[in-house]
């Protein structure tokens, strides 16, 4: 059984294979088939995703390698000297209100508002007869004390000589009542009339002195009258331009000054002006008296006027911390008039200037104002600063920062403490080329 086995087998070896049926030949397809299936949907299933991770992985190399750029800006210090620029007031330097010093009518009016005057030019006359009867009583009651006064003084004289007399015959007495001639009792009663006489004398001096002293009062009130008398001629105190007419002929006016009392004139010196400007506390102590400014009035085109600074106040005001001084200004084309508005323009140098950063680079948060300090190695840093004053397209830094640091120019939701960073610093435009000078 066993050789007929191996004799049957060996032409299946050796010789050709014989055909299979075709049920055989299906049922070794179907498998194949469907493992080829099988891998094409694992294969279109799977590359998609192998895409995309190979992608999320080059994005997040790339991440790693780059960094956020931050534009950046470094701290510089200000400049030495800066030009400060101060509203003002233009005032006269001397002006005053004129008023009248007698009681009257205004007989004559020889000015008007704008006209020029010069020191002693007569403005005004003011017509008082009240004031001519004073003076006529008062020159009667100075000849009257003046007559009083001779009187008084003969009869000092008489005084004297009676005096004189009664000392001689008392000599004389002495003499004889010494001899024996004349009793003491003749004696006692030379002496007291010789008394009595000094006494009138003494009494006639003293009504010399009361004499000489009524004599000075009515010469003093005659005087004052006198005075007044030429106050009836309204004079201009200095050189200036009237500014103000507040009478005109006819009208009552009372001698003095004061709220209640209405001037007759307003005189302004235009030639000198002043205007007062008030200088910030960071700056005061800078501005000191003798410094240059130069004056600018808009309405005039801009022109500029040389100034100084001629006195300051010495002390802030505490309610807008600034300091007050005065600027006098030559105005010999006069040009310029009081009540005008004009800017001050004054240069000062600062012996420690601060520093300089771009008005977006700060951010004012619960702490106050802090900015973004971007490192050597590009690592942010959050800093509290303490700013100055604002120019605009900068602000200065008085403390919190320090000269050549950088700092971010805007600071976003992005930027974190810790964070690195790509620091840009932005190109500089290039100057534009002047033309030539006109």
């Amino acid at each position: 059984m066993t050789t007929t086995l191996q004799t049957v087998a060996e032409p299946s070896i050796a010789g050709p294979s014989a055909p299979s049926s075709p049920p055989t030949r299906r049922r070794l397809l179907l498998p194949v088939t469907v493992a080829v299936v099988l891998l094409a949907l694992l294969a279109i299933g799977l590359w998609p995703r192998l895409v995309q991770n190979r992608r999320l992985s080059a994005a997040g190399a790339s991440a790693d390698a780059t960094h956020p750029r931050v534009t950046v800006a470094p701290v510089r210090p200000g400049p030495a000297s800066i030009e400060l620029q101060l509203p003002a007031n233009i005032e006269a330097v001397s002006e005053v209100a004129i008023h009248a010093r007698a009681d009257g009518y205004v007989r004559r009016r020889y000015v008007d508002i704008g006209d020029r005057v010069r020191a002693g030019h007569v403005l005004a006359e003011i017509e008082s007869p009240e004031l001519a009867e004073q003076i006529r009583q008062a020159a009667a009651t100075d000849e009257r004390a003046r007559a009083a006064l001779r009187q008084t003084e003969a009869a000092s004289e008489q005084s004297r000589v009676n005096r004189d007399l009664a000392e001689v015959t008392l000599r004389r007495w002495e003499t004889l009542v010494g001899k024996g001639v004349l009793s003491k009792q003749d004696g006692d009663e030379k002496q007291t009339a010789y008394r009595a006489r000094e006494a009138d004398l003494a009494a006639s001096e003293a009504a010399i002195a009361a004499a000489q002293q009524t004599l000075q009062a009515a010469e003093a009130d005659h005087r004052r009258l006198r005075e007044l008398q030429g106050f009836r001629q309204i004079r201009a105190p200095f050189d200036g331009i009237v500014t103000v007419r507040y009478t005109d002929v006819g009208a009552l006016v009372t001698a003095g000054s004061g709220s209640s009392l209405t001037p007759l004139f307003r005189l302004a010196a235009l030639d000198r002006l002043r205007a007062q400007i008030y200088v910030p506390q960071g700056e005061a102590s800078a501005v000191l008296v003798g410094l240059p400014c130069t004056v600018e009035v808009r309405d005039l085109g801009g022109r500029a006027f040389n100034g100084r600074v001629t006195r300051t106040a010495s002390a802030l005001d505490p309610s807008s911390r600034t300091l007050l001084a005065e600027v006098a200004v030559e105005n010999p084309d006069a040009l310029l008039r009081p009540g005008m508005s004009a800017t001050v323009r004054v240069a000062l140098r600062r012996e420690r200037p601060p520093l300089l950063i771009p008005a977006t680079a700060f951010q004012t948060g619960e702490g106050g104002p802090r900015v973004a300090v971007v490192d050597a190695k590009g690592i942010v840093h959050f800093r509290s600063v303490r700013l100055g004053r604002d120019n605009g397209a900068q602000i200065e830094v008085l403390e919190g920062l320090k000269a050549g640091e950088r700092v971010a120019i805007s600071i976003s939701d992005a930027l974190r403490e810790g964070a690195i960073v790509e620091a840009v610093v932005p190109r500089q435009p290039a100057a534009a080329p002047k033309g030539p000078g006109r």
